[in-house]
């Protein structure tokens, strides 16, 4: 019989009993992979193991299968979501007045469909005049079909409304809890008390269900993603999404949960903001937008790139040292805090575009964001959903003379 040894307690065993000679080489394979990845020296200090992060004397240590709670977390995110924009936001949107908009759809046609589908979206004006002789129409008309092709996978300013709508929601709920959490510990005024017994620091019932919800809920993003409204920072999405889950995950088993708490706090601080400055866009209350926009661009840059770099980054990195020789897990946080500081920057530099536009005067719109185009080139009616004649849409806002409204 070959059987498997736990390396670390509450993550379970990648094996049991063999059936036979050709399943116990494989399961000797698998196990030899399971112990190198919770090998300690990956995860803890040297001279530590995982014995010494056991559950005694009514102290509870973080697990791996801790986070076995956060899947169907993630998936009853998704369903709240759901109800959440169909019974909340979407009121509170009809409120605001913001309302759906019915776009002029392109009319079938199975030749321009399959370019659209299969070749680009923005043909050449090579490709026009070829998919002019083949369908049989000018090529103003292959352009405008394409424009409104287009315009038709665009989300709209509802759905972007909704979106917004619960992220704002998540995120000052999980800042204010954030905050209940960690602003009576010490560490939160005297950052080398966060490393002063590391890593034999013991969790509490509010760390334990801030991680577990902050984690689910991203989670629950990276799920969504594909359907949720695509920007032009949409890699830069995922690939924020991803490093937050390793982050989380992995300060979780290598209790690196102190730090942890005060890194979510602090990006929580500013995305509620964000989220806020959105909705009243989308609901055309410029003058609010605005004023919502110029408190979160300095909370952004305070927080994301002064306290971030300059107090947290120097506890995690400089700290821990003054303790332990650096270890694998040490080299692997402070990376991917490296990578979530990089985006940081590359959205700073977004945000101080919006903020010189305003300066100067422009329309602040996302800089993420895609345009939708007009067709009052063509001299066309579009259809709002009451089905009256409007002025020529904008991202679903009609466009005023005086650039009242604006892009998300």
């Amino acid at each position: 019989m070959c059987r498997a040894r736990n390396r670390k307690e509450g993550a379970g065993s990648v094996l049991g009993p063999g059936a036979g000679p050709g399943s116990c080489t494989v399961n000797r394979m698998l196990q030899t992979l399971y112990d190198y990845f919770w090998w300690e020296r990956l995860w803890l200090p040297v001279n530590l193991t995982w014995a010494d992060l056991e559950d005694r004397d009514g102290r509870i240590y973080a697990k791996a299968s801790d986070l076995y709670v956060t899947l169907p977390l993630a998936l009853l995110f998704l369903i709240i979501r759901y109800f959440f924009e169909l019974y909340v936001a979407t009121p509170l949107a009809a409120l605001l007045n913001v309302k759906e908009k019915t776009r002029l759809r392109a009319p079938p046609n199975a030749t321009l469909e399959h370019f659209y589908q299969t070749r680009g979206k923005q043909p050449k004006q090579v490709e026009v005049e070829l998919l002019s002789r083949q369908s049989g129409l000018s090529g103003r008309q292959v352009e405008r079909w394409f424009r409104r092709r287009r315009n038709q996978d665009r989300p709209s300013l509802l759905k972007k409304f909704r979106e917004a709508s619960w992220r704002f929601t998540f995120y000052l709920i999980a800042f204010v809890a954030g905050m209940a959490v960690i602003v009576d510990k010490p560490w939160f005024y005297d950052l080398k008390k966060v490393w002063e017994g590391y890593p034999i620091q013991s969790t509490i019932s509010s760390q334990y269900w801030y991680y577990m919800i902050e984690l689910s809920f991203y989670m629950s993003l990276l799920f969504s993603i594909a359907s949720d409204v695509k920007r032009k920072d949409f890699k830069e999405q995922i690939i924020h999404h991803v490093a937050t889950i390793i982050l989380i995950s992995f300060s979780w088993f290598a209790n690196y949960i102190r730090a942890g708490t005060l890194i979510m706090a602090l990006h929580d601080s500013s995305d509620y903001l964000l989220e806020s400055a959105k909705m009243f866009n989308y609901a055309g209350w410029k003058n609010t937008c605005n004023n919502i926009f110029i408190i979160f661009a300095i909370v952004f840059i305070i927080t994301r790139l002064v306290i971030l770099p300059f107090w947290i980054l120097h506890c995690t990195l400089v700290y821990p040292l003054e303790l332990y020789p650096a270890f694998f897990g040490y080299y692997f946080f402070n990376i991917m805090m490296g990578v979530l500081q990089i985006l940081h920057i590359f959205w700073a530099y977004l945000i101080l575009r919006m903020a010189h536009k305003f300066i100067t005067g422009k329309v602040i719109e996302d800089e993420r964001s895609d345009r939708e185009e007009t067709e009052s080139s063509e001299g066309e009616e579009v259809v709002t959903g009451a089905g009256t004649k409007s002025r020529p849409l904008a991202n679903g806002h009609p466009v005023l003379n005086n650039h009242h409204r604006k892009n998300d």
